[in-house]
């Protein structure tokens, strides 16, 4: 079967996370190899990097430069070798989350994220850039996610952040779906989580990607 890169993209409190296991057992169901993945990490170093990015206080060119770092040693060490052997890839966030994170959030330049993005995501012999081929986009008020986040755990120095910068790193997301919509799955992530199943498993059917 064709390799599948598929990720899950949303802020804080979205509830992206939760239907990884039930994705998993989706494409697992249809006899698919399935690598599940999670960024910043998926390497032991890129996890390492995952630490600091979350926890230490840092700019935002440096957070931008840590998490593109993570990012190429995640493609070379675990994405490109499990598409190269025809498996599903699920990644919990991948570059959009860069641009809606410290590019929305951070407001940091776009076209220096841009650039890093040239220079992560180029692949060998090939015109393109390394993308998903399909992102869900699991889009909740900050407010909402803010509370779910409430009594969850203790915050990272991400989900410490206010419902302004949450806005900001929605926005963040808008505009990456506007630029590639053909790539994005706008999900409505405000409703009861049988109800955001049903919308991740019917834009999946209209792909042709769950049976």
């Amino acid at each position: 079967m064709k390799a599948l890169f598929l990720s899950l993209e949303g802020i804080d409190g979205a509830g992206k996370s939760s239907h990884l296991d039930a994705l998993e057992a989706l494409f697992r169901g249809q006899g698919r190899a399935v690598t599940r993945t999670r960024e910043p990490g998926g390497t032991p170093l890129a996890e390492q990097l995952r630490e600091m990015i979350l926890k230490q206080p840092m700019d935002a060119l440096t957070e931008s430069l840590l998490v593109f770092a993570a990012r190429r040693d995640h493609i070379v060490q675990v994405i490109e070798p499990a598409l190269a052997r025809g498996e599903v890839v699920l990644c919990d966030r991948f570059t959009d989350a860069t641009f809606a994170y410290q590019g929305g959030g951070r407001g940091f330049d776009g076209r220096v994220l841009a650039t890093l993005e040239q220079w992560a995501q180029a692949r060998p012999h090939a015109d393109r850039l390394l993308q998903p081929d399909v992102t869900l986009w699991f889009d909740l008020p900050p407010e909402v996610a803010a509370a779910r986040l409430a009594d969850a755990r203790t915050p990272d120095k991400f989900e410490a952040q206010s419902a302004d910068f949450f806005r900001r790193v929605a926005s963040g997301y808008a505009k990456r779906a506007a630029a590639d919509p053909g790539r994005f799955v706008h999900i409505d992530a405000d409703c009861t989580r049988e109800q955001v199943w049903e919308q991740v498993v019917r834009a999946l059917h209209q792909r042709g990607l769950a049976g």
